[in-house]
């Protein structure tokens, strides 16, 4: 990305609305008027929204739509390294993402249009995707929440061909509401009129307040446990509803809580009725998923030559408590090694939260700050968290300085686990 040209963009987008966040569809309805409500214009569309495993199933559903033989877009928050990330365009078998000129010329455009009028700097982003997708001439577009579901900006969509939602946590209370119910209304703010619903598996006491929502908007839906569900083996697991009876190999991605992610893509896609796949074609799309940074191993580059070959790293995006013992529970499956974790959290974020399903796992802990973040959470904060529940921590001045004081202790076989956060995540990935 061409980021001086970007970031005057970004910052003069952030003139026009400098005060807190605050969530509505009215901005973003405006502009999309202005814009010949391009979203309108664009069919086959899958709405995700959820707190955990949102990512994991969008890519999900994209590799084994990929696989059928479908052009498939998709639309994704935040990005990792760079911004094209977030506008991925499909083509037959694969999916490129947008370029720096045509992201630039777009976001440009946008910003013409809108004048000067108040819109946040995610809401014209959004703008500009629904007006590049909507003249791609793909097959579907797999479109995740930013935050939230009823007043996220990418809500506008009138009637989704299937809305999902993903597990419900505790995540951006300060935005979606301080309980499990609070926060699920507002995901279920994206269920539509006459469109199909898949609800992951979830918290039992939120199936009741979902079926309320499908009920009241009249839909079909597809709930975990009672529509389709799953049977997990050694080799894999089987999946199970009205339409498909499947036996499915292991994911690609690393951790037991992917094999209900897959699920939920199938469902997605299950839930579709003009569609029926042959069924090895489930098999190759979750086979064949890639998604960074969801418990991925580094095997080779700069951070993997530093520390040495024999240490494992790993990295996960994980940064809530519902992620953290999801994440606890795969390294679990791993082969027996000491765990060393390196983790950096925004401010806003409960560190406390998200060791707990740690305090008997780690052998060592070292917190940093998120690189490139002004908002980064002290290092000395999470630490001083981690000793309250009984982790041997320190604080580090950064990744190398963690790897440093690794480096120090008296073996070489760990497995290192750097975690906390996407953005920090992003900033690994670049750094390696």
């Amino acid at each position: 990305m061409r980021s001086n040209q970007f970031n005057l963009i970004l910052d003069r987008v952030a003139q026009l609305y400098p005060k807190s966040m605050d969530l509505s569809l009215g901005r973003i309805n405006s502009l999309l008027d202005k814009l010949g409500n391009p979203q309108n214009k664009i069919k086959n569309i899958i709405h995700i929204a959820g707190t955990n495993g949102k990512g994991s199933t969008l890519s999900y559903i994209v590799s084994i739509l990929t696989q059928a033989g479908f052009k498939v877009d998709s639309y994704i928050s935040p990005h990792l390294v760079e911004f094209n990330e977030r506008f991925r365009i499909g083509n037959v078998g694969s999916f490129e993402y947008i370029d720096d000129e045509s992201l630039i010329e777009l976001l440009n455009y946008c910003e013409r249009v809108n004048g000067k009028s108040p819109i946040t700097i995610f809401e014209l982003i959004t703008a500009a995707a629904f007006l590049k997708f909507s003249t791609t001439g793909s097959d579907f577009l797999i479109l995740e929440t930013g935050l939230g579901g009823r007043l996220d900006a990418t809500n506008v969509i009138e009637k989704p061909l299937v809305s999902v939602i993903t597990p419900i946590g505790l995540d951006h209370q300060q935005f979606l509401g301080n309980t499990l119910e609070d926060i699920a209304k507002e995901k279920a703010g994206i269920i539509k009129n006459g469109s199909a619903t898949v609800i992951s598996k979830q918290n039992y006491d939120l199936i009741g307040l979902f079926k309320k929502f499908i009920k009241l908007k009249n839909n079909k839906s597809k709930i975990y446990g009672e529509d389709y569900s799953i049977r997990i083996n050694p080799t894999g697991f089987n999946y199970e509803d009205e339409k498909y009876n499947i036996n499915l190999p292991n994911p690609s991605l690393v951790g037991g809580h992917q094999k209900f992610n897959a699920a939920t893509a199938i469902a997605a896609i299950s839930s579709i009725e003009d569609l029926k796949l042959d069924t090895d074609i489930f098999a190759k799309g979750i086979e064949k998923t890639i998604w960074p940074a969801r418990l991925e191993q580094i095997k080779s580059g700069k951070l993997n030559q530093y520390l040495g070959k024999t240490n494992e790293i790993w990295l996960d995006g994980g940064h809530n408590g519902h992620a953290a013992l999801a994440l606890a529970e795969a390294l679990n499956d791993l082969e027996a090694k000491k765990l060393i974790m390196i983790i950096g959290m925004l401010s806003a974020k409960d560190s406390s939260d998200f060791l707990v399903p740690f305090k008997d796992k780690l052998f060592k802990l070292f917190s940093i700050k998120i690189p490139n973040q002004d908002n980064t959470q002290d290092p000395q904060n999470i630490s001083q968290n981690a000793k309250k529940l009984g982790i041997d921590s320190t604080a580090a001045k950064d990744i190398f300085d963690a790897f440093d004081k690794i480096k120090l202790l008296p073996e070489d076989t760990y497995r290192i686990i750097i975690c906390g956060s996407l953005y920090l995540a992003g900033e690994i990935i670049k750094l390696n």
